[in-house]
Protein backbone atom coordinates (compact mmCIF):
# COMPACT_ATOMS: atom_id res chain seq x y z
CA UNK A 1 0.00 0.00 0.00
CA UNK A 2 1.47 3.48 -1.25
CA UNK A 3 1.95 6.46 1.88
CA UNK A 4 -0.69 8.59 1.97
CA UNK A 5 0.03 11.66 4.09
CA UNK A 6 -2.72 14.09 2.96
CA UNK A 7 -4.69 15.93 5.44
CA UNK A 8 -1.58 15.16 8.06
CA UNK A 9 -0.58 17.86 10.21
CA UNK A 10 4.24 17.97 10.35
CA UNK A 11 4.58 18.90 13.98
CA UNK A 12 7.36 16.18 14.68
CA UNK A 13 8.90 13.41 13.44
CA UNK A 14 7.67 11.18 16.17
CA UNK A 15 4.52 11.22 14.38
CA UNK A 16 5.56 9.59 11.24
CA UNK A 17 6.86 5.72 10.24
CA UNK A 18 10.18 5.13 8.99
CA UNK A 19 8.33 4.61 5.34
CA UNK A 20 6.48 7.98 5.44
CA UNK A 21 9.83 9.76 6.71
CA UNK A 22 11.46 7.73 3.35
CA UNK A 23 8.14 9.06 1.18
CA UNK A 24 9.07 12.39 1.80
CA UNK A 25 12.77 12.50 1.46
CA UNK A 26 12.35 10.45 -2.25
CA UNK A 27 9.63 12.93 -3.03
CA UNK A 28 12.26 15.90 -1.94
CA UNK A 29 14.92 13.93 -4.53
CA UNK A 30 12.34 14.48 -7.09
CA UNK A 31 11.24 17.87 -6.51
CA UNK A 32 15.05 18.95 -6.24
CA UNK A 33 16.02 17.17 -9.84
CA UNK A 34 12.50 19.09 -11.21
CA UNK A 35 13.90 22.66 -10.12
CA UNK A 36 17.48 22.08 -10.80
CA UNK A 37 16.24 21.00 -14.67
CA UNK A 38 13.83 23.77 -14.69
CA UNK A 39 10.37 21.42 -14.96
CA UNK A 40 7.73 23.50 -14.00
CA UNK A 41 5.73 21.53 -11.11
CA UNK A 42 2.39 23.91 -10.34
CA UNK A 43 0.85 21.30 -8.91
CA UNK A 44 -0.68 22.88 -5.83
CA UNK A 45 -2.21 25.92 -8.11
CA UNK A 46 -5.13 27.46 -6.81
CA UNK A 47 -4.01 26.74 -3.12
CA UNK A 48 -2.98 29.40 -0.28
CA UNK A 49 -1.36 28.98 2.41
CA UNK A 50 0.03 31.54 5.59
CA UNK A 51 3.36 31.34 7.22
CA UNK A 52 3.05 32.37 11.02
CA UNK A 53 5.96 33.17 12.12
CA UNK A 54 6.91 34.48 16.13
CA UNK A 55 10.39 33.48 15.22
CA UNK A 56 11.99 35.15 12.77
CA UNK A 57 13.82 33.09 10.10
CA UNK A 58 16.29 33.64 6.80
CA UNK A 59 16.37 29.80 5.73
CA UNK A 60 12.71 28.35 6.98
CA UNK A 61 10.54 31.50 5.48
CA UNK A 62 12.64 32.19 2.23
CA UNK A 63 12.23 28.08 1.37
CA UNK A 64 8.67 28.27 2.41
CA UNK A 65 8.03 30.90 0.40
CA UNK A 66 10.14 29.96 -2.59
CA UNK A 67 8.59 26.24 -1.80
CA UNK A 68 5.01 27.37 -2.32
CA UNK A 69 5.56 29.41 -4.95
CA UNK A 70 6.93 27.08 -7.37
CA UNK A 71 4.27 24.53 -6.31
CA UNK A 72 1.78 27.27 -7.40
CA UNK A 73 0.61 28.42 -4.28
CA UNK A 74 -0.39 31.93 -2.96
CA UNK A 75 1.62 32.75 0.32
CA UNK A 76 0.89 35.62 2.66
CA UNK A 77 3.71 36.23 5.93
CA UNK A 78 2.67 37.05 8.85
CA UNK A 79 5.49 38.35 11.26
CA UNK A 80 4.91 38.90 15.22
CA UNK A 81 3.68 42.49 14.79
CA UNK A 82 1.12 41.26 12.04
CA UNK A 83 -1.01 38.68 13.67
CA UNK A 84 -3.60 39.44 16.51
CA UNK A 85 -2.52 35.60 17.90
CA UNK A 86 -2.47 35.50 22.00
CA UNK A 87 -3.25 39.07 22.08
CA UNK A 88 -6.28 40.46 21.18
CA UNK A 89 -7.59 37.11 19.80
CA UNK A 90 -7.06 33.73 21.56
CA UNK A 91 -5.34 31.09 19.59
CA UNK A 92 -8.09 28.91 18.85
CA UNK A 93 -9.94 31.91 17.33
CA UNK A 94 -7.19 32.22 15.40
CA UNK A 95 -6.69 29.37 13.88
CA UNK A 96 -10.58 28.72 13.11
CA UNK A 97 -10.17 32.08 11.18
CA UNK A 98 -6.86 31.25 9.07
CA UNK A 99 -8.34 27.46 8.96
CA UNK A 100 -11.15 28.75 6.78
CA UNK A 101 -9.24 31.43 4.64
CA UNK A 102 -5.99 29.07 3.95
CA UNK A 103 -5.37 25.40 2.99
CA UNK A 104 -1.76 25.15 5.26
CA UNK A 105 -0.46 27.04 8.12
CA UNK A 106 3.40 26.97 8.62
CA UNK A 107 4.24 28.36 12.09
CA UNK A 108 7.36 28.74 14.03
CA UNK A 109 7.72 30.20 17.37
CA UNK A 110 8.12 29.33 20.66
CA UNK A 111 5.91 26.47 22.60
CA UNK A 112 5.14 22.81 21.32
CA UNK A 113 1.91 23.31 22.18
CA UNK A 114 0.82 26.15 20.06
CA UNK A 115 1.52 24.79 17.26
CA UNK A 116 -0.08 21.33 18.49
CA UNK A 117 -3.23 23.64 19.08
CA UNK A 118 -2.78 25.21 15.37
CA UNK A 119 -3.33 22.30 13.97
CA UNK A 120 -6.16 20.48 16.66
CA UNK A 121 -8.23 24.08 16.05
CA UNK A 122 -8.06 25.45 12.30
CA UNK A 123 -8.88 21.94 10.23
CA UNK A 124 -6.28 22.13 8.00
CA UNK A 125 -2.20 21.07 7.86
CA UNK A 126 -0.44 22.49 10.37
CA UNK A 127 3.79 22.56 9.80
CA UNK A 128 6.30 22.89 12.64
CA UNK A 129 9.07 25.76 11.21
CA UNK A 130 10.39 25.28 14.78
CA UNK A 131 9.61 25.26 17.66
CA UNK A 132 11.60 25.69 21.40
CA UNK A 133 11.41 21.39 21.62
CA UNK A 134 11.16 20.15 17.56
CA UNK A 135 12.74 21.43 14.40
CA UNK A 136 11.60 18.98 12.09
CA UNK A 137 11.84 20.66 8.59
CA UNK A 138 15.25 21.10 9.51
CA UNK A 139 16.04 17.60 10.21
CA UNK A 140 14.73 16.55 6.99
CA UNK A 141 16.94 18.48 5.08
CA UNK A 142 19.97 17.10 7.12
CA UNK A 143 19.27 13.50 6.38
CA UNK A 144 18.80 14.13 2.55
CA UNK A 145 22.22 15.82 2.41
CA UNK A 146 23.34 13.10 3.97
CA UNK A 147 22.84 10.81 1.83
CA UNK A 148 23.63 12.96 -1.45
CA UNK A 149 27.13 12.69 0.47
CA UNK A 150 27.78 10.00 2.03
CA UNK A 151 25.03 7.09 -0.24
CA UNK A 152 23.37 6.29 2.47
CA UNK A 153 21.59 6.84 5.87
CA UNK A 154 20.79 3.99 7.57
CA UNK A 155 24.09 2.97 10.08
CA UNK A 156 25.34 6.54 9.78
CA UNK A 157 26.95 7.71 12.74
CA UNK A 158 26.17 11.46 13.48
CA UNK A 159 27.34 13.11 16.59
CA UNK A 160 25.96 16.44 17.95
CA UNK A 161 28.09 18.54 19.88
CA UNK A 162 26.86 21.52 22.10
CA UNK A 163 23.55 22.42 23.94
CA UNK A 164 22.15 18.63 23.72
CA UNK A 165 19.01 19.53 25.14
CA UNK A 166 18.04 22.11 22.41
CA UNK A 167 15.05 21.25 19.65
CA UNK A 168 17.83 20.19 16.97
CA UNK A 169 19.21 18.13 18.98
CA UNK A 170 15.83 16.40 20.40
CA UNK A 171 15.20 16.32 16.48
CA UNK A 172 18.25 14.73 15.37
CA UNK A 173 18.08 12.41 18.15
CA UNK A 174 14.46 11.52 16.93
CA UNK A 175 15.01 11.57 13.07
CA UNK A 176 18.38 8.90 13.91
CA UNK A 177 15.93 6.85 15.67
CA UNK A 178 13.40 6.66 13.13
CA UNK A 179 16.39 5.98 10.33
CA UNK A 180 18.24 3.45 11.85
CA UNK A 181 21.52 5.89 12.56
CA UNK A 182 23.34 5.85 15.35
CA UNK A 183 23.17 8.82 17.14
CA UNK A 184 25.83 10.32 19.98
CA UNK A 185 24.39 13.38 21.77
CA UNK A 186 28.08 15.14 23.01
CA UNK A 187 27.09 18.19 25.66
CA UNK A 188 27.82 18.56 29.55
CA UNK A 189 25.47 16.51 31.08
CA UNK A 190 23.64 19.10 32.59
CA UNK A 191 22.69 19.88 28.95
CA UNK A 192 21.78 16.91 28.11
CA UNK A 193 17.85 16.00 26.40
CA UNK A 194 15.12 15.42 28.21
CA UNK A 195 15.26 11.29 30.00
CA UNK A 196 11.99 10.50 28.71
CA UNK A 197 12.57 11.37 24.72
CA UNK A 198 15.50 9.57 25.30
CA UNK A 199 13.82 6.26 26.52
CA UNK A 200 11.28 6.25 23.67
CA UNK A 201 13.90 7.37 20.86
CA UNK A 202 15.67 4.17 22.09
CA UNK A 203 13.10 2.05 21.96
CA UNK A 204 12.39 3.27 18.25
CA UNK A 205 15.70 2.85 17.73
CA UNK A 206 15.71 -1.16 18.94
CA UNK A 207 13.26 -1.17 15.99
CA UNK A 208 15.27 -0.03 13.32
CA UNK A 209 18.96 -0.93 13.99
CA UNK A 210 20.00 2.32 14.92
CA UNK A 211 21.45 3.93 18.74
CA UNK A 212 20.76 6.70 21.01
CA UNK A 213 24.22 7.47 23.56
CA UNK A 214 24.82 10.02 25.40
CA UNK A 215 28.45 11.25 26.51
CA UNK A 216 29.85 14.20 27.39
CA UNK A 217 33.49 13.54 26.27
CA UNK A 218 34.22 15.01 22.90
CA UNK A 219 36.67 12.99 21.88
CA UNK A 220 34.51 9.86 22.85
CA UNK A 221 31.56 11.62 21.02
CA UNK A 222 33.73 12.52 17.59
CA UNK A 223 35.11 8.77 17.28
CA UNK A 224 34.34 7.96 14.15
CA UNK A 225 31.64 9.55 13.76
CA UNK A 226 30.52 10.01 9.70
CA UNK A 227 28.68 13.23 10.49
CA UNK A 228 29.92 15.75 13.04
CA UNK A 229 26.84 18.82 13.66
CA UNK A 230 26.66 22.05 16.18
CA UNK A 231 24.33 24.47 16.79
CA UNK A 232 24.89 27.86 18.20
CA UNK A 233 24.92 27.74 21.74
CA UNK A 234 22.12 29.75 22.71
CA UNK A 235 19.03 29.84 21.35
CA UNK A 236 16.79 32.59 19.69
CA UNK A 237 15.33 33.80 22.91
CA UNK A 238 17.68 33.00 25.47
CA UNK A 239 18.39 35.63 27.86
CA UNK A 240 21.86 37.14 26.56
CA UNK A 241 23.28 36.78 30.40
CA UNK A 242 23.11 32.92 29.68
CA UNK A 243 26.21 33.72 27.69
CA UNK A 244 29.06 33.65 30.21
CA UNK A 245 28.47 30.45 31.34
CA UNK A 246 26.82 28.89 28.35
CA UNK A 247 30.47 29.88 26.53
CA UNK A 248 32.28 28.00 29.88
CA UNK A 249 30.25 25.15 29.75
CA UNK A 250 30.63 24.50 25.44
CA UNK A 251 33.72 25.77 24.80
CA UNK A 252 35.60 22.19 25.28
CA UNK A 253 32.47 21.16 22.22
CA UNK A 254 34.18 23.76 19.58
CA UNK A 255 34.24 21.85 16.70
CA UNK A 256 37.59 22.52 15.60
CA UNK A 257 40.02 21.00 13.14
CA UNK A 258 41.73 18.70 16.42
CA UNK A 259 37.75 17.60 17.36
CA UNK A 260 36.75 16.79 13.42
CA UNK A 261 40.56 14.88 13.51
CA UNK A 262 38.85 12.32 15.72
CA UNK A 263 35.71 11.13 13.32
CA UNK A 264 36.54 8.97 10.02
CA UNK A 265 38.69 10.65 7.06
CA UNK A 266 34.99 11.18 4.77
CA UNK A 267 33.40 12.71 8.18
CA UNK A 268 31.25 15.97 6.78
CA UNK A 269 30.18 18.50 8.70
CA UNK A 270 26.67 20.04 9.35
CA UNK A 271 25.33 23.29 10.93
CA UNK A 272 21.25 24.29 10.75
CA UNK A 273 22.54 28.53 10.43
CA UNK A 274 23.26 31.16 11.50
CA UNK A 275 26.80 30.03 12.53
CA UNK A 276 29.15 32.18 14.50
CA UNK A 277 32.17 30.87 12.79
CA UNK A 278 33.99 34.67 12.31
CA UNK A 279 33.51 38.29 13.24
CA UNK A 280 31.28 39.25 10.70
CA UNK A 281 27.94 39.51 12.63
CA UNK A 282 27.10 41.95 15.11
CA UNK A 283 26.37 39.08 17.94
CA UNK A 284 29.81 37.33 17.04
CA UNK A 285 31.49 40.94 17.42
CA UNK A 286 30.20 41.30 20.50
CA UNK A 287 31.08 37.67 21.89
CA UNK A 288 34.53 38.36 20.94
CA UNK A 289 34.85 42.05 22.60
CA UNK A 290 33.34 40.76 25.90
CA UNK A 291 35.10 37.03 25.59
CA UNK A 292 38.25 37.25 23.41
CA UNK A 293 36.02 34.73 21.63
CA UNK A 294 36.38 35.21 18.02
CA UNK A 295 34.65 31.69 17.10
CA UNK A 296 32.06 29.89 19.06
CA UNK A 297 30.83 26.44 17.96
CA UNK A 298 32.27 26.22 14.85
CA UNK A 299 35.51 27.30 13.74
CA UNK A 300 36.11 29.49 10.58
CA UNK A 301 38.64 26.82 9.58
CA UNK A 302 36.16 23.78 9.94
CA UNK A 303 32.98 25.77 8.72
CA UNK A 304 34.95 26.67 4.94
CA UNK A 305 36.64 23.27 4.73
CA UNK A 306 35.48 20.55 1.96
CA UNK A 307 34.00 18.58 4.55
CA UNK A 308 30.86 20.92 5.26
CA UNK A 309 28.12 20.83 3.89
CA UNK A 310 25.92 23.55 5.34
CA UNK A 311 25.22 25.20 2.41
CA UNK A 312 23.59 22.01 0.13
CA UNK A 313 21.77 21.66 4.10
CA UNK A 314 20.36 25.37 3.99
CA UNK A 315 19.42 24.61 -0.27
CA UNK A 316 17.79 21.61 0.89
CA UNK A 317 15.31 23.22 3.43
CA UNK A 318 13.39 24.38 -0.12
CA UNK A 319 12.85 20.62 -1.51
CA UNK A 320 12.24 18.74 1.62
CA UNK A 321 9.84 21.40 2.67
CA UNK A 322 8.05 21.31 -0.75
CA UNK A 323 7.65 17.61 -0.61
CA UNK A 324 6.37 18.01 2.70
CA UNK A 325 3.59 21.02 2.01
CA UNK A 326 2.87 18.78 -1.32
CA UNK A 327 2.59 15.33 0.38
CA UNK A 328 -0.31 16.74 3.19
CA UNK A 329 -1.78 19.21 0.71
CA UNK A 330 -2.27 16.90 -2.89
Amino acid sequence: MGVNLRGRSFLTLLDFTPAEIRYMLDLAENFKAMKQNGVEHRFLAGKNIVLLFEKTSTRTRCAFEVAGRDLGMGVTYLDPGSSQMGKKESLEDTAKVLGRMFDGIEYRGYAQKTVEDLAKYSGVPVWNGLTDDFHPTQMLADVMTIEEKLGHIKGVKLTFMGDGRNNVANSLMVVSAKLGMHFTNCAPKDLWPNPELVKKCQEIAKETGGSINLTDDPKVGGKDADVIYTDIWLSMGEDPAKWPQRIKDLKPYQVNKQLMSYAKPTCIFEHCLPSFHDLNTTVGAEINEKYGLPEMEVTDEVFTSKQSVVFDEAENRMHTIKAVMYATLK
